[in-house]
Order: structure tokens, then C-alpha cells, then sequence
């Protein structure tokens, strides 16, 4: 049985043609119910009276989270292409019903061509999906999961003078982001209870929102995001070429039973995504790492190309995370991440080359808006790593300026020896990984990948697993967690000017203005900077106010005053304040705001007038 559930504002139905002989006999009539939990249901083949009770079960179970009390039994044939007899699913269908009578039940008619209306609540737990078997509706968990949670760790807080104290002895009071990150990660509590404030500011802003026709934690982006996101995925990978990564390109799905891969599985504790084809298992990937260590595996290395760096911005990488887990921008299951991969011929070299991306991850993620006091650095390692190499974690923390957090295992249980994290901690005390990197001294062995040392040897390199941003989505969950968080110390909330879809808005008093209006921003879009004209037979405050609300920086108001003037009357909606500037000297300043940053057309119609609301 295969369920999608959705906690609802309302849905609205009207059965309009019988789909099949054995339709239920029904007056067909619309029906709206409001405050209702949907359970779109597909009974399969083998499906019988155990799977339907196991099915009520876990539905109301989940009810019970969200506060709900109604529902409706939707009979969805749309799900499954391997569905039961019609008379054994409306038999099943009709327990399932009956076994609710605790709660206020309905159900959809069976058989019918229905056309359907549905409001789906905003929190992280209004969707979900269900497989329902006759064995365990659990997900399968690997052995490496089911290892990880097991797995010792001794937690401490490792300050810039060197000094390491067990994390209950730590005095977090200058430090509760700190605190907020040792208690999350001790915890290892991933699920949301209700939605931080990004998830109404992605919709807001019209930038991202939840597919429902999609697996959960898969998003679409509207024009908007789209923008936002090409230009963080161009400026962290400009960085990177920079640097000296080497950009390649990979397949995003591998065959399970790959030796290689068969191994990694058992390190490498993941939820991946699972196809089917040809015979073969295939999985999507969760990393790029798979595709660049098979790639590596067919260069003829010598000491002297290393460290060598390839790297390629994986749209997408795929996690099947758990649904209670899900919110929004902040954990996905589909992802875009930046992964560069060094592979370094011995461990001082892959100790200098981490020194190197160290610096780097710090300078893109203040150039992408997010300062040190927005985010708490973790760094996990084996005791024996940290006993031979305590300097390179103490510089590490030195440079980062304030204490961290840290996690030592015992025995080297994953293939890195050490790996650290910047954290952001959101609204609601969650703490999400942005830049990270790790030490590997598994995988060169385990893929086969070789280079010819000083003494016409052959050695398996050490790789380092970097992403100096963390997925480019978390990026944008973070830009606005942070705008949040400004908001609510009564701050103006904005996006970095250089994201900004529009960064410009120009504001015609009158139609007779129109044509100098079009003229003038032609010739600012010609300087590379986004603008828009806002022309729609709105009063001139209810225009400024729209602007204000969509954080556009800058407004400019044309009427007989400004066409008549050499200068530009420019309205910050950062100060409030309307100088008159040159046009030569407002370019300059907005070119000095987003210096060194890429560009990229608006992404929408030039008129407001021209385009769609975007209902959500």
C-alpha cells in the first residue's frame, strides 16, 4: 500500500465520471471538508486486511503529531502501478474507515474520475509518504547506520589557548550558540517541531517552496530563487577554480554492487535512493565523491601532479533523511553541493593542503553574507589523530577565534581521521553544517586510486572531502534564518545586495513618465545592475510599501521633478533616507556593494504589470 499524506487548511471535491465498472454508486456532489489530514491511498497487489489495520495505525499516529483530528480516506489509484482488484481495495479501504471510528472519518468514493481542489498546511510535517507492507513498514537501515548509532563519543570544548575540557565543565555563558551546538549534537535529534522562520520567508519572497507531486525533501525554485541560487553556485565555484579545482562532471546514479561501492556502503552510514534497471541495483549518489575517486582511479598519477584537485557542483545529490527530519531549506533530500576532493600523496601534504581550504571555506562564507558570529565550529577526530597532530588543531581553533566543539572517538570507526564543520544555528536552536572537510585515508585504496612516489612506488593517495560553502540550499537557509534573526532585534531583514532578484525599482508617478522610466533602466540594467519598473495603476504608497516588503534596496520615484534633473532621487529602504546622487555615483556604490561577485539578468519581467502572483 502506498499512502501520500498531507495535513490540510481544506480540500475540495466534486466526483465527476465513473473511472471503472465497479465504481461505488453515489450521488455525485461536491464536498469540501476544512482542517483535514488526506490520505491519498493505492492498495497494491498482495495487500490485505493486516496491511490496511498497520496502515489506520500509522496514519493516526501521525494526526496525533500534528493536532488533527479529521480525515479523509482518498482512494488514489495514481500512486501505484501494481494496484490490487478493485473489489479487494474497496474492502480494504472500507476497514481502514471503520477502524477510525475513534476519529472523524471519511472517504473519497471509490471508482470515480474526481477533480479536486487542496490547501496544504506550511509545517514540516504537513507531508509525508508511506510504503505499507505485510512485513516492516520501517525503512530498511544499514549496517553501517545501525553501527553509527551506537558508536562512543567523548564530547569536549577545545578553546584558542589549547585547553580541553570535558563539555560538562565548560562555561557556556559567553558562548550559547556554543552551548545550543553541544546540546544538539550530543543529542543527535534531527526532527523539527514546527517550521523556522526561513520556511515563511522562502514563500514570501517567492524563492522556493515544497512540491508536493514530488518526493518530500525534493523543493521547486521559482525565478526568484533560481537567481539566488545560480549566483551562489557561480561564485563559490569561481572560488574554487580559483583555488585550483579542476571542474568535472559525473553521473548521479551507480551500480550498489560495485565492489567499491558495496565497501563504501558499509563506512558510510546513508539513506540513499534506490532504482531498479536492466537487473542492476542502482542508487542515486549522495556525494560526488564516487564519480571523482572512479574517475582518479583512471589518471596515471605521479607525486608530482599532487596535491591534485577535482571538483564539480552536484545538482543533485540525493539523502533519503528521515520525514520528521525535513524542514523546509535546512535538510533536504535532494541537494545542491559544492565537493571538491584533494588527493595528497602523504599526510603532512594533506595537512597543508587542509590548512589552505581552511582559509578558503572561511572567506566564502563570510563573502556569501555569513559572518563568525553567525555560525560554531565542530571538529570530530580519533585520539590517536589528535594525540600526533594537536598543533593543526589548535591552530585550526586559533583561526576560528573562539572555543569549539569537539567529538573524539576512540577507534577510527568512519574512513576520515578528522573532519570539521561551521554550524549555523537557526531560530528554533538547530544547528545545520555549512563548510566542512575531512581527512580520508580509506578511500585511495578502496577505489584503487594510485600515483608513483619519489622512489618509483606506487601509493594509494590520502583524499580530503572539502565543500567550502555546504549545499548551496543551506546557503540560502541561512541568509534568511539570519534576516530572521535581524528582524526580530527590530532590524530591517535583507539579502545581500548582489543576490537581491531586484536590486532596483522604478517607480513611474504617471503613465506620461513610462518611456523616461524604460530609458532609465536600460541604461542601469546596462551597468549590470537587476532592475525593474513597477507601472501598475497602484497609489504611489501602496507601490513604495510592495517594494519594502520584497526588501528592495534601492526605489526610484519618477515624476516631472526627477525627469527634469541631471541627478537620480534614490529612496534606501535600509536607512529610509532619499538623497539626490548622480548616476555615475549611485552605479559606483552599488558596484562597490557587490564587488567581485557575479552577475546575472533579472529573472523576471521587466513590468510588474506583466507578471503571474505566485500563490503560496
Amino acid at each position: 500500500m502506498r499512502i501520500l499524506q498531507l495535513h490540510c487548511d481544506s480540500i475540495e471535491y466534486v466526483p465527476t465520471k465513473k473511472e471503472i465498472k465497479s465504481a461505488e454508486e453515489i450521488d455525485p456532489k461536491p464536498e469540501k471538508i476544512d482542517e483535514v489530514v488526506v490520505a491519498f491511498v493505492a492498495v497494491e497487489e498482495g495487500d490485505d486486511s493486516s496491511v490496511g489495520q498497520k496502515a489506520i495505525s500509522e496514519i493516526k499516529e501521525s494526526m496525533n503529531k500534528v493536532g488533527c483530528k479529521r480525515l479523509l480516506l482518498y482512494p488514489y489509484a495514481h500512486l501505484s502501478s501494481t494496484l490490487a482488484a478493485p473489489s479487494t481495495a474497496l474492502s480494504i479501504l472500507k476497514e481502514m474507515e471503520s477502524s477510525a471510528s475513534d476519529i472523524e472519518v471519511s472517504r473519497a468514493p471509490f471508482g470515480w474520475t474526481k477533480s479536486y481542489k487542496v490547501q496544504v498546511k506550511g509545517h514540516p510535517l504537513a507531508e509525508n509518504s508511506k510504503v505499507i507492507t505485510k512485513g516492516s513498514s520501517e525503512e530498511k537501515t544499514s549496517d553501517a547506520l545501525k553501527s553509527e548509532s551506537k558508536i562512543k563519543s567523548y564530547w569536549y570544548i577545545l578553546t584558542p589557548d589549547g585547553n580541553m575540557s570535558e563539555m560538562s565543565d565548560f562555561n557556556f555563558s559567553k558562548y550559547p550558540n556554543l552551548e545550543v551546538l553541544s546540546k544538539y549534537e550530543a543529542a543527535k535529534k534531527r526532527s523539527v517541531d514546527e517550521p523556522p522562520p526561513h520556511v515563511l520567508l522562502m514563500k514570501k519572497l517567492a524563492i522556493a517552496d515544497y512540491e508536493p507531486a514530488s518526493d518530500s525533501g525534493n523543493m521547486r525554485f521559482f525565478p526568484n530563487g533560481r537567481l539566488i541560487k545560480s549566483l551562489i553556485e557561480r561564485y563559490v565555484t569561481d572560488r574554487v577554480r580559483d583555488y585550483g579545482g579542476y571542474e568535472v562532471e559525473t553521473p548521479i546514479m551507480y551500480d550498489s554492487h560495485h565492489p567499491s561501492m558495496e565497501s563504501y556502503f558499509n563506512r558510510f552510514p546513508a539513506r540513499q535512493y534506490n532504482i531498479n534497471s536492466e537487473g542492476k541495483k542502482l542508487f542515486l549518489r549522495f556525494a560526488a565523491c564516487f564519480g571523482q575517486f572512479l574517475m582518479a582511479n583512471d589518471f596515471q598519477l605521479s607525486y608530482k601532479n599532487l596535491p591534485y584537485r577535482l571538483y564539480e557542483l552536484t545538482r543533485y545529490s540525493f539523502r533519503r533523511e528521515q520525514s520528521g527530519e525535513l524542514v523546509g531549506l535546512r535538510r533536504l533530500r535532494a541537494f545542491t553541493m559544492p565537493d571538491c576532493h584533494a588527493f595528497c600523496k602523504d599526510m603532512p601534504q594533506a595537512i597543508e593542503e587542509l590548512k589552505v581550504r581552511f582559509d578558503l571555506s572561511k572567506s566564502v562564507i563570510k563573502e556569501l553574507g555569513i559572518d563568525e558570529s553567525d555560525y560554531e565550529m565542530a571538529i570530530r577526530f580519533t585520539e590517536d589523530f589528535y594525540n600526533e597532530n594537536k598543533s593543526l588543531i589548535q591552530q585550526m581553533v586559533q583561526k576560528h577565534g573562539k572555543p569549539v566543539l569537539v567529538e573524539m572517538w576512540k577507534e577510527k570507526f568512519f574512513y576520515f581521521v578528522l573532519k570539521w564543520e561551521f554550524n549555523y544555528i537557526d531560530n528554533l536552536g538547530k544547528a545545520s553544517a555549512l563548510s566542512t572537510d575531512q581527512i580520508d585515508v580509506e578511500n585511495g585504496d578502496r577505489y584503487g586510486i594510485k600515483f608513483i612516489d619519489e622512489h618509483n612506488a606506487s601509493q594509494h593517495p590520502i583524499i580530503l572531502h572539502n565543500s567550502p560553502s555546504g549545499a548551496i540550499e543551506r546557503v540560502i537557509y541561512a541568509i534568511l534564518e539570519k534576516a530572521a534573526m535581524d528582524s526580530k532585534k527590530g532590524k530591517k531583514p535583507e539579502l545581500p545586495l548582489w543576490l537581491a532578484p531586484t536590486q532596483v525599482r522604478i517607480i513611474p508617478l504617471k503613465e506620461e513618465f513610462l518611456d523616461f522610466s524604460q530609458k532609465l533602466s536600460q541604461k542601469i540594467s546596462d551597468k549590470e545592475i537587476r532592475v525593474d519598473i513597477d507601472d501598475r495603476n497602484e497609489s504611489i504608497g501602496k507601490r513604495i510599501r510592495e517594494a519594502e516588503k520584497e526588501w528592495i534596496r534601492y526605489i526610484i520615484v519618477i515624476g516631472e521633478k526627477e525627469v527634469a534633473s541631471s541627478n537620480l532621487s534614490i529612496r534606501d529602504r535600509m536607512t529610509g533616507q532619499t538623497t539626490d546622487v548622480s548616476f555615475d555615483d549611485f552605479v559606483n556604490k552599488i558596484k562597490e556593494d557587490t564587488k567581485g561577485k557575479p552577475f546575472s539578468k533579472l529573472n523576471v519581467p521587466l513590468y510588474l504589470s506583466k507578471r503571474p502572483q505566485i500563490m503560496v
